[in-house]
């Protein structure tokens, strides 16, 4: 997509495939217009000049449905798993293709320039991919033993922090005005890292609580994660027109993708969703909030601009948590996946409320600094 002007289409969603792609220029801050995520206008806040309060308010609006409207197909996915338990389960073999899906339209929206703030940015970078693989995997057991959660749970859990940056991130970094192109960069690194960090990492954090095989799960991630959005960057090299149309409707296959991976996950621990639902969900907060609050902090440590050290929050609070539990489903126990599952809706919504208050935040400084300027005496 170039920067001229567009109609509307539908605002770019979501999840494990919001990439919409911050990736559309070059330039070091995107909007999410740029992203893809709204219609084409200006957004002040982001590093672009904007075109209007009435433009950015929209693009705001937009903003915010694509974000919050996930958790609820979220929902209706878990609902469609739980209540029609014997047909949706006869689909688990679907988990990986749909995974697969997934990853590829990640790929469609991804250029070879969206890996150059690597060269240019490299600290910002850096400190966010290891945040995000020190972290959150960390916070992980720290919370599995704070909650004495069962083994099965508590893989799962473990197997969530282990997982690289979900791409609903983007979104959320810009509606906190964020550095958005960072965010980009930090979700496509872990990714890219995840067939290797991910296995380790949950091999020996998480196989104290069970058998797992590291080298299986590694070939699984390379097959439906590394290999589909290489193979989705290629294609966009090789077809740019085919792919720049397609790109306003990927973010929708994408939701519909998790949202069949959701029923399918709540289908196989539908007898012990009721008991565990609770447990389940105080985890997934405490490890989201805490992952929010650290990575914030770490990036204050390294003294990274404000809207560096909201992107890293951002980016290390927020997990590709469909990857999660479509591994958990395979490699562990159906109940272990329920934390990908439930991490898939809370952290969209606790996305949108740190966006929230970031923009809360910005508009008091700005009335402050109104009254001090009206304050002070003119010559």
């Amino acid at each position: 997509m170039t920067t001229r002007a567009h109609a509307p289409h539908p605002p770019h969603l979501v999840e494990e495939n919001m990439m919409s792609a911050a990736s559309r220029e070059p330039e070091p801050a995107r909007t999410a217009t740029e992203a893809g995520t709204v219609p084409d206008s200006g957004a002040p806040g982001t590093g672009a000049p904007g075109t209007g309060t009435s433009s950015t308010t929209a693009e705001d609006r937009s903003g915010y449905f694509a974000v919050l409207v996930f958790p609820l197909l979220i929902i209706t996915g878990g609902l469609v798993g739980f209540f029609f338990t014997d047909t949706v389960s006869a689909a688990a073999p679907a988990v990986n293709p749909m995974l697969g899906v997934v990853m590829l339209t990640m790929g469609l929206t991804l250029r070879p320039v969206d890996f150059a703030l690597v060269a240019k940015r490299p600290v910002p970078v850096l400190l966010g991919v290891v945040a995000q693989y020190v972290i959150m995997p960390l916070v992980a057991l720290g919370v599995v033993t704070l909650l004495g959660l069962p083994p099965l749970i508590a893989a799962g859990v473990i197997l969530v922090g282990c997982a690289p940056g979900g791409t609903a991130s983007n979104v959320v970094s810009y509606l906190a005005r964020g550095d958005v192109a960072l965010s980009v960069t930090m979700t496509s690194i872990s990714t890219l890292l995840a067939p290797l960090l991910t296995p380790l990492l949950t091999l020996w954090l998480a196989g104290q609580y069970m058998p797992l095989d590291g080298g299986s799960m590694a070939l699984t991630i390379v097959n439906v994660v590394l290999l589909p959005v290489l193979g989705g960057i290629v294609i966009r090299m090789l077809l740019p027109r085919i792919t720049e149309a397609l790109l306003p409707v990927l973010p929708w296959l994408s939701v519909l993708a998790i949202s069949v991976i959701v029923a399918i996950v709540v289908s196989g621990s539908a007898e012990t969703i009721i008991s565990a639902g609770l447990l389940v969900l105080a985890a997934v907060i405490l490890h989201n909030i805490i992952g929010i609050g650290l990575g914030y902090g770490a990036a204050v440590l390294f003294r990274l601009p404000l809207p560096s050290r909201r992107t890293t929050a951002v980016e290390v609070g927020m997990q590709n948590s469909g990857l999660a539990a479509g591994l958990a489903a395979q490699y562990m126990d159906p109940l272990s996946a329920l934390p990908g599952a439930v991490f898939s809706v809370w952290h969209n919504v606790s996305g949108a409320l740190f966006a929230t208050l970031c923009r809360s935040l910005d508009k008091r400084k700005a009335a402050a600094e109104a009254r001090v300027g009206a304050a002070a005496p003119t010559e």
